[in-house]
């Protein structure tokens, strides 16, 4: 899948990094998960509060904050944001 490791790599250095650098940001991660006709991907970001998600996507902050070329990539519906509050984590012991 050519154009998903493309993508891939291009959400990583145009978006992922500076999420990561964004004050306030406590970690984010990007899953993918690959097609039969097309690859699906997911960005999840940690943050202290709604404040420092503001200071990343701007007070429309249930938007999507689209990165320049994602419009070359995109098929299907527009992506969602939802936002959750983590009331539970465990994380086993290495």
């Amino acid at each position: 899948m050519g154009r998903a490791d493309e993508y891939t790599r291009y959400l990583y250095e145009a978006g992922i990094t500076k999420i990561a650098a964004i004050p306030g940001n406590r970690g984010v991660q990007m899953l993918r998960r690959i097609g039969e006709a097309y690859a699906e991907f997911e960005v999840h970001s940690y943050w202290d509060s709604l404040d420092a998600i503001r200071r990343f996507a701007g007070d429309d902050y249930e938007q999507v904050s689209h990165l320049p070329r994602d419009p070359e990539y995109m098929v299907g519906e527009a992506p969602l944001v939802r936002h959750f509050e983590i009331v539970a984590e465990h994380w086993p012991s290495p």
